[in-house]
């Protein structure tokens, strides 16, 4: 199970760390990614991180402003989002990736407003 928090609403130009956090003992095999869907739009892929947090990828519409990292102590990833913009306002999800299998979050809002 997953579950996010974090989201809420923020200014243009401002900050928001999201944290998704899994139940169970083997986090450390997942690979992690953070999506996100905006209305009327289809859910896109933002960031992704290694099982041993040494590679991170990013999206292009993202990269500069956002960084992915993890606790695997915690069995928590985290998602760092700064100036933000009001078309990153969207719902995001984590998603854990075990060996195929898939895993998805809830979901956190996310709105950017002024």
């Amino acid at each position: 199970q997953l579950v996010e928090s974090g989201g809420g609403l923020v200014q243009p130009g401002g900050s928001l760390r999201l944290s998704c956090v899994a139940s169970g003992s083997t986090f450390n095999r997942y690979v992690m990614s953070w999506y996100r869907q905006a209305p009327g739009k289809e859910r896109e892929w933002v960031a992704g991180i290694a099982r041993d947090g040494g590679v991170r990828n990013y999206a292009d519409s993202v990269k500069g402003r956002f960084t992915i990292s993890r606790d695997d102590a915690k069995n928590t990833v985290y998602l760092q989002m700064d100036s933000l913009k009001l078309e990153d306002t969207a719902v995001y999800y984590c998603k854990a990736l075990d060996w195929g299998l898939v895993y998805w979050g809830q979901g956190t809002q996310v709105t950017v407003s002024s």
